[in-house]
């Protein structure tokens, strides 16, 4: 099994900017042949991925935060990353990190989530 814990998440204003972090442990060996995403789910809403980076590093985003956002990895300390910059206040959403399915389903349990409240 593999435990997945989200952080990094807050109040800020928008234009702001936040730095989440996701640390992948359990029975996984690397990250390095996983594609790795973040996703987010606004109250009432489905969870959406909003960005997935591929084993090779290819980088994808959803038009809404297409760069504004940006995803990296870490695989030595299995741990993914976003920066958030030009934060609004539809950005704001318990975000979610997991391995990504062919599908763009998440592979894994999901975690606890980081709540990200962007203010008007």
């Amino acid at each position: 099994q593999v435990q997945l814990v989200e952080s990094g998440g807050g109040l800020v204003q928008a234009g702001g900017s936040l730095r989440l972090s996701c640390a992948a442990s359990g029975s996984i060996i690397s990250l390095n042949t996983y594609a790795m995403g973040w996703y987010r789910q606004a109250p009432g809403k489905q969870r959406d991925l909003v960005a997935h980076i591929t084993p090779g590093g290819s980088r994808n985003y959803a038009g809404s935060v297409k760069d504004r956002f940006t995803i990296s990895r870490d695989n030595a300390k299995n741990t993914v990353y976003l920066q958030m910059n030009s934060l609004k206040p539809e950005d704001t959403a318990v975000y979610y990190c997991n391995l990504v399915n062919a599908n763009g389903s998440g592979r894994y349990p999901w975690g606890q989530g980081t709540q990200v409240t962007v203010s008007s």
